[in-house]
């Protein structure tokens, strides 16, 4: 699984990844110090606006940036995000009043939504081959399970030594690092594209692209049932472990971390368990999982299966948490073979920005119904009504993927007339009378009807997907 790391290129934006993920995880406890020390017993009112801000951020700058990334040189692109989302955690120690963390926040995740999708999307670029792109996928999906298992730790180090404040200039040395990994990579530019239309146009293309493939619709509903699964973990765990069986901060942990080693082995797992099944039963599979395992614990709760203490909970509680942790990553990992399939190179930053919006609007979603549903209803209906959701929408994904999922489709095109960047191909024959220029040239040209079947993606050529593909 370490082979794409023999990638020069990808070793440095691997390495680029990991320090920026340190300094995430060291702003995440930062920020609640810094919201009690605000707000004191309203700290939990003032993160939870901080998350809301921070998803409506990712859903609203995302497809923004995605619509325009193609336009920029993506190494300079990236670093500047990286040097913005530094200089907001160098000002975060000297708030003073809430609304301030609100605006920085917002400053900083909306260069994190820049950043993300634009840093996804460079990936397949790096690594064209899709078994080596399958590696990076797990390779992603540690780092991201290990930045949640270290980070606390690293945290909880250091802050017996020095004080919160100082944790945002550990932060700052994350994005830094990050921004002089990626400096020192050579990240191949996104093709030049000709898009015809407006702004409105290229901001929706990605969400276009995404919402007219069947695989990437399945992929949406998959969203929601981690959404509706992760949400009951983040939100929940803590009121189950220290609320309801009188744990510790220390057992909070215990069990986000059997959460974390189960999506670790998976990732681990996975490469080759993809050679062996198709990308759409591995996904449907952890997404039925996810359904399940919330389910389970709806009924533990609500038929008072589970002790009332915690030592002698954690033999029912660490199994389900690791098989949420298993079936979260089974589903999130190979998540990015699709959005590479379904989509030219030069489309790519845009569909990356759209999963990134979508996926973030179904946690935008379940967050507040997990805690409202908690604290209103109690963890067992809450479980209950979340995993029913969960298992609803992998559902939906079994009906919109269409099984076996050819990446060749047989497919008929109409007669067609428009004018873009082109040359002479399948798609393209026809007369010229000398004013063209060179190829890509652009002018009006008109397709006949033609069937025919090749690696089919929604572009201009194919502005819809063919009935039975």
């Amino acid at each position: 699984m370490l082979s794409p790391l023999s990638n020069r290129t990808y070793r440095h934006l691997f390495g680029a990844q990991v320090v920026a993920l340190a300094g995430t995880g060291l702003l995440t406890v930062a920020l609640g110090l810094l919201a009690y020390d605000l707000a004191g017993a309203d700290a939990g009112a003032v993160l939870g606006t901080a998350l809301a801000i921070k998803m409506v951020a990712y859903v609203g700058i995302a497809p923004v940036v995605g619509a325009f990334a193609d336009r920029l040189p993506r190494r300079a692109f990236l670093v500047a995000t990286d040097l913005v989302r530094a200089a907001v955690a160098l000002c975060l120690p000297f708030v003073t009043e809430p609304w301030q963390v609100y605006l920085l926040v917002f400053v900083l995740q909306s260069a994190s939504a820049a950043f993300t999708p634009t840093f996804q999307a460079t990936i397949p670029d790096v690594l064209p081959d899709e078994t080596e792109y399958t590696k990076a996928l797990s390779l992603a999906r540690l780092a991201y399970d290990l930045e949640s298992l270290a980070s606390p730790a690293l945290a909880a180090a250091l802050l017996a030594v020095v004080s919160y404040h100082d944790l945002f200039a550990g932060t700052m040395i994350g994005f830094m690092g990050s921004a002089l990994m990626v400096v020192t990579a050579r990240l191949p530019d996104p093709k030049a594209v000709d898009h015809r239309g407006g702004i409105h146009d290229r901001i929706t293309r990605g969400i276009r692209i995404y919402l007219k493939t069947p695989r990437l619709l399945g992929l949406l509903a998959l969203n929601g049932a981690v959404a509706a699964a992760g949400a009951m973990v983040i939100v929940n765990t803590v009121v189950l472990v220290r609320g309801t069986l009188g744990g510790t901060d220390s057992d909070v942990a215990a069990v986000l971390a059997a959460y974390g080693a189960g999506s670790m082995a998976v990732a681990f797992l996975l490469p080759r368990l993809l050679e062996r099944l198709s990308t759409r039963r591995v996904m449907l599979a952890g997404g039925w999982l996810l359904a399940v395992g919330t389910l389970v614990m709806a009924a533990i709760l609500g038929g008072g299966g589970l002790p009332a203490h915690l030592p002698a909970a954690l033999p029912s509680l660490l199994p389900v948490w690791f098989v949420l942790g298993a079936a979260n990553s089974a589903v999130l990992t190979p998540s990015g073979r699709l959005l590479r399939r379904s989509a030219h190179s030069e489309d790519r930053p845009a569909v990356f920005a759209a999963q990134f919006a979508l996926s973030h609007a179904c946690w935008l979603v379940a967050y507040p119904l997990a805690g409202w549903l908690g604290s209103g209803a109690g963890l067992a209906a809450a479980f209950a009504v979340l995993g029913t959701l969960a298992a609803t929408s992998v559902a939906l994904a079994a009906r919109l993927w269409p099984t076996g999922d050819p990446v060749e489709v047989e497919h008929v095109h109409g007669p067609l007339g428009h004018e873009h960047l082109h040359v002479h191909d399948e798609h393209h024959q026809h007369g010229h009378e000398g004013w063209e220029g060179p190829e890509p040239h652009a002018h009006p040209h008109r397709h006949g009807p033609i069937r025919h079947t090749h690696a089919l993606v929604i572009d201009r050529h194919h502005s819809e997907w063919p009935r039975g593909g």
